[in-house]
């Protein structure tokens, strides 16, 4: 029987129909059956809302919405064009799973809309577009179609009808074209694509014959931090014979193809060959690792690590710091507190401060036993000594430091802000470091000036207190002298001098303490 038949029979029976005493009788079992019937009606509320978007259609957010609005269906239920709230007042058109409210994919990670019903409006006119007044445009499809729809493989479509009545819909645009961070299963991932973490700083492209992942550490070039290379072991990459692409396979793999149903490369997960029917998915996490999860029902379990290691990942610790073998962070120069992200600011501009060579007035930080995480993919030159790597370095003013090795004579220079090494026993892998001269505000030179004001301020505070003290005290003589002659028989002050502990008097003693 259909389940959402299923639930409205249920609902109304009359054994459906539980007591306040019955709940608190049965306890958590009878509550968790609550929720799985929520998610249950949810569903079939979906499954019977809209599942096209036609021209001149027109949407606001909710302000009583807490996770997401849907807008439009797939006709399982299970995925949801929506509203998706960000940072609680944010708003993003997302495709969402529905059972875990969790967003597969998002129309601009790096651009959010106001949740605001009475400004931010989606509408579809051939064009899927996200706006307000104020800021005009967040995001279009910039298209000429006829209708939106969801497939049941989370992938929105903009159709346009084809000539002739009953002809098929063509693709005009389709947001598997267009990943966020995550790679669906049965969904191509080409050259023309990449996956892009949520906070921007990591992506992951496709190669000619690998995929990898890249970083930017520097906010604009690329470093490669870990790549997987096509092991061929079934099916040779033919150079001229098309491009190669990846899929995540439902049986719980990620493949790479060249015009063939015939995988040149099988990266396995931990549910391969396991026969588990549910919804798979690959997603860059923020920390760059990329991870494969199902959906067992109730909760995504993760069944692949592109990364292993904490120490693998392109800058666990942060700026100018370390990576130890049991995990644990520590700084560079083994003075600041060992936290991820505290060691050091990058600063700003070349070392050469103006276009000479040199350091530009940044200093230089030398450390023995340390290693780049991922020299093997990083370009390296043969010097015959340290001294001539710390040259190469010293001279180019894009450059912020390097590491040289004994053994081999390779230098590696890196051109982009200091990021986490590794920690090694081998000593005679040495690191040189350029170090940007601190902003005023946090370095020793704001704190001298500080404690300096910080000082003549005291210095003045006690000459005003000794000061107001002096009258005070000629106040309180005074009193003195004038209550000794002028009190009565009850040994109070005649006429004014009465109300000398008034609160007006009182503010002058005060301020005399």
């Amino acid at each position: 029987m259909d389940p959402c038949r299923s639930l409205s029979i249920s609902i109304l029976s009359p054994a459906s129909r539980t007591s306040a005493a019955s709940i608190m009788k049965i306890g958590p079992s009878l509550l968790d059956a609550i929720a799985r019937l929520s998610i249950l009606a949810m569903l079939c509320f979906l499954r019977a809302g809209s599942q096209e978007l036609r021209r001149g259609f027109e949407a606001a957010p909710r302000v009583s919405v807490a996770a997401f609005q849907p807008l439009l269906t797939d006709p399982t239920g299970n995925f949801s064009l929506s509203f998706l709230r960000v940072n609680s007042t944010r708003l993003a058109l997302a495709v969402v799973h529905v059972p875990s409210s969790h967003p597969v994919w998002v129309a601009d990670q790096a651009r959010t809309a106001g949740w605001s019903d009475r400004s931010t409006r989606l509408s579809f006119n051939g064009s899927i577009v996200v706006s307000d007044p104020s800021s005009g445009v967040f995001w279009s499809t910039g298209t000429d179609g006829d209708r939106v729809v969801l497939l049941n493989s989370s992938n929105l479509q903009v159709q346009k009808q084809s000539d002739g009545d009953g002809g098929t819909p063509v693709v005009v645009w389709q947001s598997f074209d267009f990943p966020a961070d995550t790679l669906v299963e049965n969904q191509n991932f080409t050259a023309a694509m990449s996956l892009t973490s949520s906070n921007g700083l990591y992506s992951m492209r496709m190669g000619s014959d690998f995929f990898a992942l890249y970083a930017k550490f520097d906010g604009a070039s690329d470093q490669m931090y870990w790549e997987h290379k096509a092991l061929e072991a079934k099916a040779q990459v033919v150079d001229g014979a098309g491009p190669v692409y990846a899929r995540v396979d439902p049986d719980g793999f990620i493949a790479m193809y060249q015009n063939s149903s015939v995988p040149v490369d099988v990266e396995a997960f931990n549910s391969f060959q396991k026969q588990i029917d549910s919804f798979l998915m690959l997603r860059l996490e923020s920390d760059g690792n990329l991870k494969g999860y199902y959906w067992t029902g109730s909760t995504w379990a993760m069944n692949y690590k592109a990364i292993s290691g904490f120490c693998e990942l392109p800058s666990p610790c942060g700026l100018y710091s370390l990576c130890s073998a049991d995990s644990t962070c520590s700084c560079l120069d083994n003075r600041t507190e060992a936290r991820p992200g505290s060691c050091s600011a990058p600063g700003s501009g070349d070392f050469c401060g103006g276009g000479g060579s040199g350091s530009g007035g940044s200093s230089v930080l030398r450390r023995n036993g340390v290693e780049l995480p991922f020299k093997e993919l990083m370009g390296h030159v043969s010097v015959s000594s340290l001294d001539d790597c710390e040259r190469a370095c010293e001279s180019n003013c894009s450059c912020w430091g390097a590491v040289y090795s004994n053994a081999t004579q390779f230098c590696y220079t890196i051109d982009y802000p200091i990021q986490t090494l590794l920690e090694v026993s081998d000593q005679t892998k040495i690191g040189y470091f350029k170090v940007k001269p601190a902003r005023a505000r946090k370095g020793k030179g704001y704190e001298a000036g500080f404690g300096v004001g910080v000082l003549v301020w005291v210095l003045i505070g006690i000459a005003v207190a000794g000061g107001f003290g002096l009258m005070g005290y000629r106040v309180w003589r005074r009193r003195r002298g004038l209550k000794g002659h002028l009190a009565d028989e009850n040994g109070l002050a005649a006429g004014l001098y009465k109300d000398l502990g008034s609160a007006s008097f009182r503010s002058i003693e005060l301020s005399s303490r």
